[in-house]
Order: C-alpha cells, then sequence, then structure tokens
C-alpha cells in the first residue's frame, strides 16, 4: 500500500467523527481501529477537543461537556439530506429529545478511544 512505501508509524484517528459515525461500539466489535483498517502500527487518538472549537456553532461547552448537534441530521424529521423551505430551526431541548445530541464529557472521550483501540489516547480537557 501506500502508507507501507512511506513508511508511516502512525496514523491519527478523530474521535469526535467516529464517535458520531460509524460509532465507537462498531469500530470495537470490529477489533478496534488496526483490524477495522487491516492497520498494524500505531493509533493516535485525538479526545475531540478540536471539534470544540471547529464546530463551535453546533456546540455548547458547560462545565459537564460538550454537547454537539449532530451534523449530518437535518432540521426537518432528522433525516439526513433532507431539506425544505418550511423547516424550522430546532431548540437544542427539540434536538436532544430527537437523539441527534452527542454530548462528550473527558470520561466519555476515553471511553471512545478505547473503543476505538488507541494507542497513545489525549485527554479531553479546557
Amino acid at each position: 500500500t501506500n502508507s507501507d512505501a512511506l513508511n508511516n508509524q502512525i496514523i491519527l484517528a478523530n474521535t469526535y467523527h467516529l464517535a458520531l459515525q460509524p460509532g465507537t461500539e462498531l469500530v470495537r466489535d470490529a477489533g478496534g481501529l488496526h483490524n477495522f483498517m487491516n492497520w498494524d502500527r500505531n493509533v493516535l487518538t485525538d479526545s475531540g477537543g478540536f471539534q470544540m472549537v471547529s464546530l463551535l456553532k453546533l456546540a455548547e461547552i458547560t462545565e459537564e461537556g460538550v454537547t454537539f448537534e449532530n451534523p449530518f441530521i437535518s432540521d426537518n424529521n432528522d433525516k439526513e439530506g433532507e431539506t425544505s423551505s418550511n423547516t424550522k430551526k430546532r431548540t437544542r431541548q427539540e434536538a436532544a429529545e430527537s437523539g441527534s445530541m452527542m454530548l462528550l464529557r473527558p470520561e466519555d472521550s476515553i471511553y471512545h478511544q478505547n473503543n476505538i483501540g488507541s494507542d497513545i489516547i489525549m485527554a479531553l480537557d479546557d
């Protein structure tokens, strides 16, 4: 493969995105990211903290952690990709009740990174 030719020793996996889709439980059940993508070298995972900044318009930061709205679910009946001129913006409460919110606390970040099977884990902090 190309990565063999480059002799990469490590890859970075994004905890937030893997938790969102396909879900870190699925990655864990597939034997971790090493088995999932047939990678026999190191895996470094971020904490999900970068998304606190890059997805700030989709996030609410509290003492408990960061609550993200799912960017893959539209405001129209929570179906991916559907749009309508009659669609109203959901409140955070409505989004939370629909299951389209993800709370990421420091312990959740570690949980997801362990599910991924990371060799090097980053802590979520402020």
